[in-house]
């Protein structure tokens, strides 16, 4: 069985059965929560009859939060919704050596949610990070570069900047609207605003579909990056600028271009909400959202 795995250093061939044993049992879990078995079933096989072999000789069970990350690959989202309600915050902490590249530290899941595009999933860690012991350690999930190794596909970028990479825009709604930075720069000092600009500006899309997630990212961009229209995105709007009223539309052209600013948050909630909510109802609106009553 796999709990009769066994490590005796200096014993090569006791090393190398073990080490099969732990890929036996690291395949069965994987291959469980592709096939979407109940989450106490799954957590029965984690906590008792699985391991994986470890660089520096050692079998492991998987943690809650290397159990998170085989449940986004596979869109498990029951089984995340179990991880996350029974170990919260550390269903998020980094894996171990073994699930990442060149010791790269720092928790892949946000990243591993875009770009699987887990939408559900990543709402729930999101929620999750109320958890959380501090807004600092907050901040750091949120805008980490998902374990920052320049081997991986995501080469260390942020979440936001994935998701605008990848055209993910209810992805890249959801960690905004969490507080999610946008303007944080790679490498090179390029934000995912600049990034995206450059896409539009070099690449034509290719078909509707991309050209729409375009706008729709670069939408929200606009409406949570404060003074967007500076520096590059006020160059390009000024070189070809019919080109880029096309490529953006007017309103974000305007936006780019200096000519006007995008309405804050709140005013857009607001309209929303006067359009949707019948006018008998709107004296129920809560105090923070009516107008302030000045004494006479």
């Amino acid at each position: 069985m796999p709990w009769d795995v066994e490590v005796q250093h200096g014993e090569g061939r006791s090393d190398y059965k073990s080490e099969k044993r732990c890929q036996r049992t690291s395949l069965a879990f994987y291959q469980a929560v592709r096939d979407g078995l109940p989450p106490w079933l799954l957590e029965d096989m984690r906590r008792m009859e699985v391991f994986h072999w470890e660089a520096d000789g050692q079998a492991r069970a998987f943690s809650p939060a290397e159990a998170l990350l085989y449940a986004l690959v596979h869109d498990h989202q029951a089984y995340a919704r179990h991880l996350l309600a029974g170990f919260s915050v550390a269903a998020l902490e980094p894996p171990s050596g073994s699930f990442r590249c060149c010791g790269a530290s720092g928790p892949p899941h946000l990243a591993a949610a875009v770009r699987y595009g887990r939408v559900a999933i990543l709402k729930m860690m999101l929620t999750a990070l109320k958890d959380l012991p501090s807004e600092g350690a907050r901040r750091r999930f949120l805008d980490g570069g998902g374990g920052g190794c320049p081997h991986d596909a995501d080469g260390g970028k942020t979440a936001v900047r994935l998701a605008c990479d990848l055209l993910r825009p209810e992805c890249l709604l959801l960690l905004l609207g969490h507080g999610a930075s946008p303007g944080l720069g790679d490498g090179a000092g390029a934000t995912p605003l600049d990034a995206l600009l450059r896409r539009m500006g070099g690449e034509p899309a290719r078909g509707p579909a991309e050209a729409r997630g375009r706008r729709v990212c670069l939408g929200y961009l606009l409406l949570f990056t404060p003074r967007p229209h500076q520096g590059l995105h006020q160059r390009l709007a000024e070189r070809e600028p019919e080109q880029w009223r096309r490529l953006v539309g007017t309103e974000a052209f305007r936006w780019l271009a200096g000519a006007a600013s995008p309405p804050s948050l709140f005013v857009r909630a607001m309209q929303t909400l006067v359009r949707s909510v019948p006018a008998e109802r709107l004296d129920c609106l809560p105090g923070f959202l009516k107008p302030i009553d000045f004494p006479l």
